[in-house]
Order: structure tokens, then sequence, then C-alpha cells
């Protein structure tokens, strides 16, 4: 099964914003940003792409899907 990663955390701290101040940015709540950077929440196309815009890059380069290595395939 894939797995979302992010890289929202590194990009947070080189813009030297907090959470909240993402949160607000992009209007969601601070939880929410906790939740993407802890990889227990998947973000909509919009919200994904309003995140990539505060930081001038791509929703390819903040987030990634890689296959779980637990997900072999073999039962």
């Amino acid at each position: 099964m894939p797995v979302l990663t992010t890289k929202i955390h590194e990009y947070r701290k080189k813009y030297h914003l907090q959470q909240a101040e993402l949160a607000d940015m992009v209007g969601v709540r601070r939880e929410t940003i906790g939740k993407l950077e802890n990889g227990k929440y998947n973000p909509s196309l919009k919200l994904a792409m309003d995140i990539a815009r505060v930081f001038n890059t791509t929703v390819e380069e903040l987030f990634t899907f890689t296959e779980d290595e637990d997900d072999c395939g073999d039962t």
C-alpha cells in the first residue's frame, strides 16, 4: 500500500513558519498541519496546491508516495 510522505516540516523551518502560521495561510487548523507532517492525514488536491504555493514549489516536491515495505504482496 502506498504511503504518503511530506516535506512540509522542512519547508516550514526553512521559511521560519510555525504550524499555526502556515495553517492560517492555507485556511486550515494547526492540527491539520501537524497531522500532515506526521503522515496521519492525506490532503485534498486544493490543500496540497495551496501549501505548495506558499513555499513557491510543486506539489510533487512536497508530497511523495512510496511503497510500504511491510506490504510485499506475498500472502
